[in-house]
């Protein structure tokens, strides 16, 4: 059974694309995050306990089925016309209907006997794949069980099993395939018992399983043969850039004030006189930041989004690949992405933060504060991301990090590449173009 849950063109630099614009100041807090208003809390607040009340409302329409609510309303109806104008015949018809509503509510109670067992072969997909599982029953119990439907739901869909007749011990094996069309982590299960009465006025579901997490990973490229990491450095090698503390010891130099006096080389200090502080070279492996903007303004459309997800992934898993240290931020804070199974599945999750969060501007503001020596640092947004704020947003990146800025933009048919200050912004239309684009970027 079968369910349904559901090349690279040069373009030419703009004029002024170089360099941090003069009205910073006004640029800067379009997109920067700031503290909810209390009218936006209160709107907020309202919305979750308008979702809490909707949840238990919809637990109830769900047991009461079509026929029941007729004849809940023809109950009511009866009884006040009974009150209203003493019609013997609308009182009892009303005791009738009423005792038939309660009858059929006690079909609901009770426990089912069924074994079940759910085998989701694969828990993680990706984009376009199908998820095969099987369901399997079991009757341990020493009485035939009479034909049952099973419920198994699938996000915000479900399916639907027809299990026949099983006589004690026996079993029965249902298999399935889910298809995925987008990104998400859906919850397959659990795994439910139909219980209804036999006049099909109310009907519930008895689960017998938790849920399993099926989560769908975006659509990636492998990017053989790119290396980003040596867009800075190579990996274990000296940058040449001196530090005043670091791992590796490089030479001796005069105190100069300031210096700490933990560095203080004292049998030099003795020997020449002069004091004498230890100077040391900075060796570090690349530190790679992907910052991903998740402002729903920022992007045209789903698909744009989707695209930037899938770039990100992309330039992520490259990197982990070639054992770098790996820093992802969006708009809504730091992801995990310790190993490439942990970033996909996070990834799988995301979805647009609040517009107050801020869009990539104040996102790389953020990278800057929390990642200063990051060896490349790679932006991401939609099309709808004003030059000026792009330009913004580069300049924001510490001096010395290797920037690449990736603007999804599904009206593209081909990459454009250009350079804002000392980054490197590339525009690309769908993913397949990123390998190409880069190659470019990096010869």
């Amino acid at each position: 059974m079968t369910m349904t849950p559901e090349t690279v063109a040069e373009a030419p630099e703009a004029p002024g694309a170089s360099g941090v614009p003069e009205n910073t100041a006004e640029d800067a807090p379009q997109l920067a995050p700031r503290e909810a208003t209390r009218a936006e809390k209160l709107r907020e607040d309202a919305v979750v306990w308008a979702r809490r009340a909707g949840r238990r409302a919809a637990i109830i329409a769900e047991v009461i089925q079509l026929t029941g609510w007729v004849v809940i309303a023809v109950g009511i109806v009866l009884w006040i016309t009974a009150f209203a104008l003493g019609w013997q015949e609308a009182f009892v018809a009303a005791i009738v209907a009423t005792v038939v509503a309660l009858l059929c509510v006690g079909f609901l109670f009770g426990r089912t006997a069924y074994e079940v067992d759910l085998d989701l072969t694969r828990t993680r997909v990706v984009v376009g794949e199908r998820a095969v599982g099987a369901l399997k029953l079991a009757n341990r119990t020493s009485r035939p069980l009479l034909p049952a439907e099973i419920v198994l739901p699938v996000g915000s869909g479900r399916g639907v099993f027809q299990v026949p007749r099983l006589q004690a011990g026996e079993d029965h094996e249902e298999l399935f395939a889910i298809p995925t069309t987008h990104r998400a982590v859906l919850a397959v299960g659990p795994v439910s018992v139909l219980r209804g009465d036999p006049l099909g006025l109310f009907e519930r579901t008895n689960d017998r399983r938790q849920a399993v997490d099926l989560f769908v990973h975006p659509r990636t490229l492998p990017l053989e043969g790119l290396s980003l990491g040596q867009m800075r450095d190579l990996e274990g090698l000296p940058d040449q850039h001196l530090a005043r503390d670091d791992v590796s010891f490089h030479a001796l130099r005069e105190y100069q004030p300031g210096d700490d006096l933990r560095h203080v080389h004292w049998k030099s200090t003795a020997r020449t006189g002069t004091l004498m502080v230890r100077e040391y070279e900075q060796t570090r492996r690349s530190h790679f930041v992907v910052a991903l903007s998740t402002h729903p303004g920022e992007y045209r459309d789903a698909e744009e989004f989707e695209t930037a997800i899938s770039i990100a992934g992309s330039v992520g898993l490259r990197a982990l690949r070639d054992s770098r240290t790996l820093d992802v931020r969006t708009s809504a804070g730091k992801i995990r992405a310790e190993t490439g199974r942990r970033y996909l599945d996070s990834l799988s999750a995301l979805e647009t933060t609040k517009p107050r969060d801020g869009g990539i501007v104040a996102l790389a503001g953020i990278l800057a504060a929390h990642s200063p020596d990051a060896a490349v640092a790679v932006l991401l947004c939609g099309s709808t991301v004003d030059p000026a704020q792009l330009r913004l947003a580069c300049a924001r990146v510490p001096f010395g990090v290797r920037t690449l800025a990736i603007v999804a933009d599904s009206r593209l048919d081909s990459p454009v590449l250009r350079r804002v200050g000392d980054a490197d912004v590339v525009a690309l239309g769908e993913l397949d173009q990123l390998p190409n684009a880069l190659r470019k970027v990096l010869s």
